[in-house]
């Protein structure tokens, strides 16, 4: 049964004598491997040195807060639900009286959770984000040994007022346009 009706030329040519012996293919080698002793490592001595990295690299997520410190999250679920891997989870709360400097709206991410062993980190989940609450940026996801250390909350996700993640790097022209613009009533708090 033949399956295409192209044709295949098989050369069935007989090795000369110092194709048989193999010594200028090993020499050939030879040369190639010493070549590498004189040229620049390509490694590098990482904790110490770090490589650098492209404005657009999706690293570590981030929980952002507004200018008043309060949490951006809703908890509407939509980085959630745009996540392929399914490395989202959240648990949504109504805002109590009092605590309207610490959530932007009536509803907030009570238990907000990343799996970090299942996230492909593709950045669905900033594009997804209404309210610019969460971002991948740029430092490298810390290794270790347990799998629970990889599920990251809160307390790991969501930024310090003292120590802010800059972000702007992660931002289209247009979107800063449109938050600079004074007639959109787009991020201001309730």
């Amino acid at each position: 049964m033949q399956l295409t009706n192209r044709s295949k030329q098989v050369a069935d040519t007989k090795m000369t004598w110092m194709e048989r012996i193999y010594l200028p293919g090993i020499i050939k080698g030879m040369i190639i491997t010493f070549s590498h002793i004189f040229k620049k490592k390509p490694t590098i001595q990482y904790p110490e040195v770090q490589r650098p990295i492209a404005p657009v690299y999706r690293g570590q997520h981030v929980l952002k807060r507004d200018d008043a410190g309060a949490e951006r999250c809703t908890a509407c679920g939509l980085c959630a639900v745009a996540c392929p891997a399914e490395a989202i989870t959240m648990v949504a709360e109504e805002r109590k009286q009092g605590e309207e400097k610490l959530y932007r709206e009536e509803k907030f991410a009570a238990t907000y959770e990343i799996n970090m062993l299942r996230c492909i980190f593709c950045g669905l989940c900033e594009e997804a984000c209404p309210k610019e609450a969460i971002f991948l940026t740029d430092r490298i996801v810390p290794t270790t040994y347990l799998r629970e250390d990889y599920i990251y909350g809160k307390d790991r996700l969501v930024e310090k007022m003292d120590h802010r993640v800059d972000v702007s790097k992660r931002q289209t022209n247009n979107l800063a346009d449109f938050k600079n613009n004074s007639s959109k009533a787009h991020n201001k708090t309730i």
